[in-house]
């Protein structure tokens, strides 16, 4: 057994006594790396990818491309790191969806704050939901730039229709980290209104995500 082999059963042995909690950031990392990179210092290995990119949630946004040219990290390596957060943010959804019902801006907030998790670009979902406030389905309908996403409504009505919905809420996140409604989200939000009025679908909220805060486009006097 080797000297990075005895380090590696240390830090293994470490975390299945304690958990992550006594983990400093380059720690997890290095842990994380143990199963993708054979017979190197992974502990250096994190140090320079959070040096470089600024920390450690930075490190598991970071594209595949760009993890990529960092010395000794393949490709493997990198998609395991990029695993992390789309993993984290699953698990985080299928909690939030067990028997969910929105029936208040609360809720409503509370459900979609985990679907934005880690993302860095604008995303939009549509939650279809029944006269009972239960969450029928829940679909994402576009993603864009950091600034940007483009809605097709025709597809938010196809979606309503296909599950039978007797209400909607909308939902898109401002990775600026400001929750505040665009001139473009209001014009948006209200041609939705609009196209679902016409097969009796009420919009029942548009929900602004930034970070772990939002902004209902209702309690805003936007949708009436």
């Amino acid at each position: 057994m080797g000297v990075h082999d005895k380090h590696r059963e240390r830090v293994r042995e470490r975390f299945h006594k304690s958990g992550l909690e006594a983990f400093a950031d380059h720690e997890v990392l290095e842990l994380l790396l143990f199963y993708a990179v054979p017979r190197r210092d992974t502990n250096e290995m994190a140090h320079n990818l959070i040096k470089r990119f600024g920390s450690l949630d930075a490190v598991f946004t970071a594209p595949v491309e760009d993890l990529v040219k960092e010395p000794y990290i393949s490709e493997t390596a990198a998609t395991l790191i990029r695993l992390i957060l789309p993993l984290y943010r699953r698990l985080r959804i299928v909690e939030a969806n067990r028997d969910k019902v929105i029936t208040s801006t609360v809720q409503a907030g509370e459900y979609f704050i985990e679907r934005f998790v880690g993302e860095r670009q604008e995303v939009m979902y549509l939650a279809c939901i029944d006269l009972k406030g239960r969450v029928l389905a829940c679909h994402k309908l576009a993603e864009g730039d950091v600034s940007s996403v483009n809605v097709n409504i025709r597809k938010i009505v196809q979606y309503a229709i296909l599950s039978n919905a007797s209400a909607v809420v909308l939902a898109h996140n401002h990775p600026s980290g400001i929750a505040l409604p665009s001139n473009d989200d209001t014009v948006t939000t209200l041609e939705v209104i609009d196209a679902l009025k016409l097969i009796g679908v009420e919009v029942l909220d548009h929900i602004i995500v930034a970070d772990d805060d939002y902004v209902s486009m209702r309690e805003s006097g936007i949708i009436l």
